[in-house]
């Protein structure tokens, strides 16, 4: 009995290592244990569970299985690991206040405020009435002109920094009122006993040279002290052009008023103020018959 049970046994062995080998001998490779199969899958799979898995355990991905298998102690938790845009990053430093941009077509207090303290300083623009018009626009590039600025209309900090400076161009008259008009900076002051009463943005002889009647000239404004001598109460129609409510100094050079006064010299050689700057002169009789004019650069 006990014979046949051992030749029983041995035979079965033999067939179980004759399977394994068969196997081996058509893979290639030496054959490996049951409890360890070779793996087939990539080489980014993870290693197998140390328990067998019940019959009811769904298998996962290899990406879920490799969150289950824990880490090495060398490695950093992910949960202790401090967040960096609160410990990492610095604060940002604190933003400064910065000077609101007013221009041509805004109104509100802000263009209120600006154009009361403009009025204070000096520079003309008729009243503070909150409306960023063409006479306040006149007055900023003004005083852009007398800070050494680039003369475009626009209030922002360099401008604003002119005006809290109180900014205001150098004058060369000493006493009487004077009508300066200073060709380096394009600027036309009012000067009562060797202080300002007014600036305004003016645009004089540009310069070029141009043709009239057939006879060619350069487009310049002559330089010297003079008187107003002439003026006519509206529009003066010349060969050059129209001129609004003249005031002759010179010939037939003018102090006007034009639509049009960019903060640079374009006239024939005039001395350009915006519309409502010369009816303020004449309405206020800044420029009667004798008044001096002093032109310079």
């Amino acid at each position: 009995m006990r014979m046949r049970l051992l030749l029983a046994w041995s035979a079965g062995v033999m067939v179980v290592i004759t399977g394994c080998r068969t196997a081996g001998s058509e893979a290639g490779v030496a054959p490996q244990p049951q409890a360890a199969p070779i793996a087939t899958t990539s080489s980014t799979a993870p290693p197998p569970l140390t328990t067998a898995p019940s019959s009811g355990t769904r298998r996962t991905s290899s990406t879920a299985a490799s969150s289950s298998v824990p880490r090495s102690s060398s490695a950093r938790p992910s949960q202790t690991a401090p967040p960096k845009a609160t410990t990492q990053r610095p604060a940002a430093p604190p933003s400064h206040k910065r000077v609101a941009l007013l221009e041509l077509g805004d109104r509100g207090r802000a263009v209120a405020a600006l154009q009361t303290q403009l009025i204070r300083l000096g520079y003309w623009l008729g009243r503070a009435d909150g409306s960023f018009g063409m006479t306040t626009q006149q007055a900023v590039y003004a005083l852009q002109k007398a800070a050494g600025l680039t003369p475009d209309g626009v209030y922002g900090p360099k401008t604003a920094a002119a005006l809290k400076k109180g900014v205001l161009p150098r004058v060369r008259s000493a006493s009487g009122h004077v009508i300066e008009v200073n060709l380096a900076s394009d600027l036309l002051m009012i000067v009562n006993g060797g202080k300002i009463a007014a600036v305004l943005n003016t645009s004089t002889g540009g310069g070029y040279t141009y043709t009239s009647q057939g006879v060619t000239a350069v487009a310049h404004t002559p330089t010297g002290q003079f008187r107003i001598f002439r003026s006519v109460d509206g529009m003066d129609i010349s060969p050059l052009g129209e001129l609004w409510r003249p005031r002759y100094f010179y010939g037939g050079y003018a102090i006007h008023g034009s639509n049009s006064v960019p903060p640079y010299p374009v006239s024939h050689g005039c001395v350009r103020l915006s519309d409502p700057a010369i009816d303020w002169i004449w309405a206020a009789g800044q420029a009667p018959f004798g008044t001096e004019v002093l032109v310079y650069y």
